[in-house]
């Protein structure tokens, strides 16, 4: 039932994400950045109702009241990371429009990537060395001016559910600290149902948790970034526990 269910899901996908991003490509040279990127909300919404109905994945916020005490602030969220499934969640589920830090060459995939270059995002330019964080600064603050809240995966890669000990990359935390944007730490644990690179798509419900809005004034991207860690990986042990005790137990006994 798994395998049919995941392969209806992958059907879905194949059938409606490149006629959406063929009808938002005509369409984006005629709207403002907000609409563009409401159009976009139109397809993830789908996409997650969709996940809901045909592989049974569903979610529940814990504190979402504290997005809505924010929604007047400059803010970029710090987000774990275990899958594709909150990549398209919180596009659909956000109180304000989300601008993705990401290298420039994903622009070049296919359908996803063209419609992706056609918003405003935050692109990343390896090729550019030590000005590229510079240049993510400049690109940050026009969208923060903009309206818009800016997200990044500080992990940098999806992580398995109850990986210990993972490594938080700073650069969220810098440009936090380099605009003045309030932070907010999000915990979930979308990896049980939506396994990274896996095709099956398990049925159950994702606890998404969000927290306290962060002032970083006078603090330094390390602080930062530590307070956040902190953050996310004790909540991932409150909503995710047993997967959290299983990994611990599972460590010390291959350490004898």
């Amino acid at each position: 039932m798994i395998v049919l269910r995941s392969t209806l899901f992958l059907l879905y996908l194949i059938v409606a994400t490149p006629p959406y991003a063929i009808a938002c490509m005509l369409s984006f040279p005629l709207l403002g950045a907000h609409k563009r990127f409401t159009m976009v909300v139109g397809w993830t919404r789908m996409t997650v109702y969709m996940a809901k109905v045909l592989c049974g994945i569903r979610y529940t916020f814990k504190h979402r009241e504290r997005l809505d005490q924010a929604r007047d602030l400059p803010v970029i969220l710090l987000s774990k990371h275990q899958s594709a499934w909150e990549t398209i969640f919180f596009v659909a589920t956000m109180p304000r429009p989300l601008c993705y830090v990401f290298k420039r060459e994903l622009i070049f995939v296919p359908f996803f990537g063209w419609t992706l270059g056609l918003l405003k995002m935050i692109h990343i330019n390896r090729r550019d060395g030590t000005n590229a964080f510079q240049s993510v600064v400049r690109q940050g603050r026009e969208r923060l001016a903009d309206g818009s809240w800016i997200i990044i995966f500080p992990e940098g890669t999806r992580t398995r559910p109850g990986a210990p000990n993972p490594r938080y990359k700073s650069g969220g935390a810098r440009l936090a600290v380099e605009t003045g944007a309030w932070v907010i730490p999000i915990a979930h644990n979308s990896g049980h149902v939506w396994p990274r690179n896996s095709f099956l798509k398990y049925p159950g419900e994702i606890t998404v948790s969000i927290g306290e809005p962060m002032d970083v004034t006078g603090q330094t991207p390390d602080q930062v970034n530590t307070a956040v860690r902190n953050w996310i990986e004790d909540e991932m042990r409150v909503i995710d526990a047993p997967r959290y005790r299983d990994a611990q137990a599972a460590s010390q006994e291959t350490g004898r």
